[in-house]
């Protein structure tokens, strides 16, 4: 697939100057230890520069993974990213956030493994109430083991934003008066991971994680969080309706933001649970006014 990389900067450009876009506030870098902890195989986990920057491992014997210190209802949560390089079949790279119970909620990016040469695939999803099915999944329009790209959320009231840097690729809006479950009182925490899934990451599973590769390696940096931190039995957030992410202009998309996130759908997108009738043979309820059909 030709990517047309050269002429990316300036369509972004072009879709950035026709409208103002209520982007969120730049992210904070921080270090590792201020916000987030170890999870597990400690020793697959390298830092640098004082924890400002760290390297998940993964071999034939594990992966690794961390999480946030605290638990958030709402906010504006990132990560800065460097993609395992070369031969990545088989193997994940996660970003996400997740309450921690049965029906819980969950706002994933995932991002899926290829051979060499081969593009990777962003899969993104929403769980409510314990109910996902929601993926979606796209091309991206650089190569993602190149360089750092920032990956965020933000989560309010009303809506759910996937952005790549600060381009929004994907909306989930609050659809409680369809029947639609939405995140809005079940506090999370994020989540960080890379590990193995050969079984159903790359081509179904039929590309299997070839080992003789490994360490595969992934960097994570920047480390922002901008929530309300919640404990874990909260039903509301103490300063709910204060934050800058309950001001009207982050209620919705802006003209320039849907033109970006149509853009993302046209060029980029390989799958979208809401065109699948062979899965849902109705259209599910959120779809349209989420504008995904």
């Amino acid at each position: 697939m030709d990517f047309s990389f050269w002429i990316v900067p300036l369509i972004l450009s072009s879709l950035t100057s026709q409208a103002f876009c209520a982007t969120p506030p730049k992210p904070v870098d921080v270090p590792f230890g201020r916000n987030y902890a170890p999870t597990w195989a400690f020793d697959h986990i390298k830092y640098f520069n004082g924890g400002s920057a760290i390297q998940l491992l993964l071999d034939k014997y594990t992966g690794t993974g961390f999480q946030s210190k605290g638990s958030y209802l709402f906010g504006h949560f990132s990560m800065n990213i460097k993609m395992v390089p070369g031969d990545s079949a088989g193997t994940v790279t996660a970003f996400y956030l997740s309450s921690q119970n049965a029906e819980h909620d969950e706002i994933d990016f995932e991002f899926l493994g290829n051979r060499t040469g081969q593009p990777y695939i962003l899969q993104t999803n929403v769980f409510t109430g314990g109910q996902g099915d929601r993926e979606q999944r796209i091309f991206l329009w650089f190569d993602p083991t190149k360089a750092y790209h920032r990956y965020s959320v933000l989560w309010n009231m009303y809506q759910i934003v996937f952005y790549v840097d600060d381009v929004p690729i994907r909306v989930f809006k609050n659809s409680k008066d369809l029947g639609v479950k939405f995140p809005f009182d079940q506090p999370m925490k994020i989540y960080n991971s890379l590990w193995n899934a050969d079984d159903w990451a790359t081509r179904g599973g039929l590309e299997k994680t070839d080992w003789s590769k490994a360490p595969f390696i992934a960097g994570y940096k920047s480390f922002h969080i901008d929530g309300c931190e919640a404990s874990v039995d909260a039903k509301f957030c103490a300063t709910q309706g204060k934050r800058w992410w309950d001001r009207v202009e982050f209620r919705d998309l802006d003209a320039a933001q849907w033109r970006r996130i149509k853009w993302v759908r046209k060029k980029f997108t390989i799958y979208n649970y809401c065109s699948d009738r062979k899965r849902f043979p109705q259209i599910p309820a959120e779809c349209r006014r989420n504008r995904d059909i």
